[in-house]
């Protein structure tokens, strides 16, 4: 990719392309979830003016908006401070949400995510860097080619997804 590729700190005047990226980002990755394709429980619970006036004012959570030179292309959203298994939450960085939409994927702006989080994260004093991902989506190769392993299983927690889809692993990376 030629662009760059630029980490916009959110705030209140671009919610609503926020919203509608991370929208656009989640169903265009994650229909298969939900029974009928309705992803509107999730969508509910993470993208919506409420929601992110909340998290806003949250200072553990960082929101920025991912943008080319030209347009944006997808969503970030980061816990600075969370602990996972042995780690402390001083030590540890959660990756919340990467939501990249298609025409934007294999462009090489999920790299450039993960690597402007590890260098927040370096900044942060972090030792590692943690995710959780679909035990059957197509981000998991690349997360595991990029230095991430499993280190447990988990669940997506809405009661209405579909079981067999729910599984999803923990991933940490050493920084």
């Amino acid at each position: 990719m030629n662009d760059s590729v630029l980490f916009e700190l959110l705030v209140p005047n671009l919610y609503d392309t926020y919203i509608g990226i991370g929208t656009i980002a989640y169903n265009e990755h994650y229909r298969h979830l939900w029974p009928n394709g309705d992803t509107s429980t999730y969508i509910e619970n993470s993208f919506t003016k409420k929601v992110l006036l909340k998290e806003e004012l949250d200072q553990n959570t960082s929101l920025y908006l991912i943008r080319t030179n030209k347009s944006y292309a997808g969503i970030l959203k980061i816990t600075l401070d969370k602990a996972i298994d042995k780690h402390s939450k001083r030590n540890s960085l959660y990756i919340d949400k990467i939501y990249i939409q298609n025409k934007y994927t294999r462009l090489g702006i999920g790299r450039k995510t993960l690597e402007f989080v590890t260098t927040r994260a370096k900044e942060l004093s972090k030792s590692v860097i943690y995710l959780e991902a679909m035990q059957k989506g197509l981000a998991l190769p690349f997360y595991l080619s990029n230095d991430f392993t499993i280190i447990g299983n988990t669940k997506i927690p809405f009661k209405n997804a579909i079981e067999v889809e729910k599984p999803m692993y923990t991933l940490l990376k050493y920084i």
